[in-house]
C-alpha cells in the first residue's frame, strides 16, 4: 500500500473542501457569463455589479444554502459526499450580444469552460502536492466538483448552458424553443430523479478528465476520501 494511500481527510475537512469547491465553481461560472457577455457588447452583469469574486454578490437562496445544505446532511446519513449547488445566474441581454445566434451561445460556454480551466488548475496543484499531506486530496476534491458542475451543465436541457447550443440547431423550431423554455426546469428535475443511469454517464469523462490532470493515484486517494 503506498503512502499516499494511507492519507485519509477528516469527515469535517472533507465538507469544508466541498463547500471551498462548490464556490470556487459556481462563482467564477457565473463572472466568466457575464465577462463574455461583457465582451461581446452587453454591460448589463456590469451594471448590475454582477462581475465580482465577493461570494454575497452571487448568493441564491435555493442553489447556494437550500440544496448544499439538504444535500450535506443527505450525506452525512448516507455516508456519501458529492455536493452540488448554484448561485444566482448573472443577467444578460441577449439582444446587446454581437455574434448573431452564437452569442448566446458564446456566453453560455463561458462558464464550462471556466471550469474546465479550474479542473485543470487544481488537478495540476492536486498532481504536484506532498503525497504524504492531505494537499492532493483538497486540491483534487475542487478539481472534481468543477469537472461535475462543467460537464452537468453541457446537458443540453434548460436552464443549463448546454441548451443555448442545442437552440442553434433549433433556429427554424421557435415552438420547440418556446416549449424547453416553458418546461425546461421541469424536465431537468425529472432527468436528475429518473434518468440516474444516464446522468452516471457523466462519470465517466469526468474520471477521464481527472485522472489526465491528478493522476490516477491522486484521483483514487480523491475516490477514497469521497466514499
Amino acid at each position: 500500500m503506498s503512502m499516499l494511500q494511507t492519507v485519509v481527510m477528516p469527515g469535517e475537512l472533507r465538507i469544508g473542501a466541498l463547500l471551498l469547491g462548490l464556490a470556487i465553481a459556481i462563482i467564477l461560472h457565473e463572472v466568466a457569463h457575464g465577462l463574455a457577455a461583457l465582451k461581446l457588447g452587453d454591460p448589463t452583469a456590469q451594471l448590475a455589479g454582477r462581475l465580482t469574486l465577493n461570494p454575497i454578490k452571487h448568493v441564491d437562496m435555493w442553489g447556494t444554502i437550500i440544496v448544499p445544505l439538504f444535500l450535506l446532511i443527505l450525506n452525512s446519513v448516507s455516508g456519501g459526499g458529492f455536493l452540488f449547488g448554484w448561485a444566482k445566474p448573472v443577467p444578460v441581454n441577449y439582444y446587446n450580444l454581437r455574434k448573431g445566434k452564437y452569442g448566446p451561445a458564446i456566453v453560455a460556454m463561458a462558464g464550462p469552460a471556466t471550469n474546465l480551466l479550474l479542473l485543470m488548475f487544481f488537478g495540476l496543484l492536486a498532481r504536484w502536492s506532498p503525497m504524504d499531506t492531505m494537499l492532493p486530496v483538497l486540491f483534487g476534491i475542487i478539481a472534481l466538483v468543477n469537472g461535475w458542475l462543467m460537464l452537468f451543465n453541457l446537458i443540453p436541457i434548460p436552464p443549463l448552458d448546454g441548451s443555448k447550443i442545442l437552440y442553434i440547431f433549433l433556429q427554424n423550431r421557435p415552438d420547440i424553443i418556446q416549449f424547453l423554455e416553458r418546461n425546461g426546469f421541469m424536465i431537468l428535475l425529472l432527468f436528475i430523479f429518473f434518468g440516474g443511469a444516464l446522468l452516471s454517464l457523466l462519470t465517466v469523462p469526468l474520471l477521464v478528465l481527472m485522472s489526465y490532470f491528478t493522476g490516477e493515484e491522486v484521483l483514487r486517494m480523491v475516490l477514497v476520501n469521497m466514499s
